[in-house]
């Protein structure tokens, strides 16, 4: 089965109809069908960060995330000291970019997966050769 990376991004957009990526996430994920869904547990860390500024945020985002935990078709790769110090290396390796260093362990989760594919809109994965799925409509 086809698998595709989610990034926080996405799962933002998705747990906050009024976020400005909601229409686009949607679609998206419409638009890939019967796929599994990869992320990590650094990308639901910083899912559950970005929503922390209100208690009716932090109540979804801990409601999206128990709902991923249970979804059989989203495999949650775990963090570890080995994942960090991965990740850190190549944000090292990468001084020329802008990349943070939950990209760099993303992107090190994506190639240990053979993904090629991130629901997010970061033109940071495309500067690494990685298929953005989330894109505004120029029409």
């Amino acid at each position: 089965m086809r698998k595709v990376f989610v990034d926080t991004v996405y799962w933002i957009a998705i747990a906050n109809p009024k976020d400005q990526w909601n229409d686009e996430a949607k679609n998206a994920r419409e638009q890939l069908g019967d796929v599994r869904l990869v992320t990590t547990e650094e990308v639901l860390t910083e899912f559950l960060t970005a929503l922390s500024r209100s208690a009716r945020l932090r109540e979804t985002a801990v409601k999206v995330v128990r709902e991923i935990l249970g979804n059989p078709n989203v495999k949650i790769i775990p963090q570890s000291r080995d994942s960090f110090q991965r990740g850190l290396r190549r944000y090292e390796e990468r001084h020329d970019k802008e990349y943070s260093l939950q990209d760099c362990i993303s992107m090190n989760a994506m190639d240990s997966e053979s993904i090629t594919e991130i629901l997010t809109n970061d033109c940071h994965f495309e500067q690494d050769g990685y298929t953005v799925l989330m894109k505004r409509n120029t029409h």
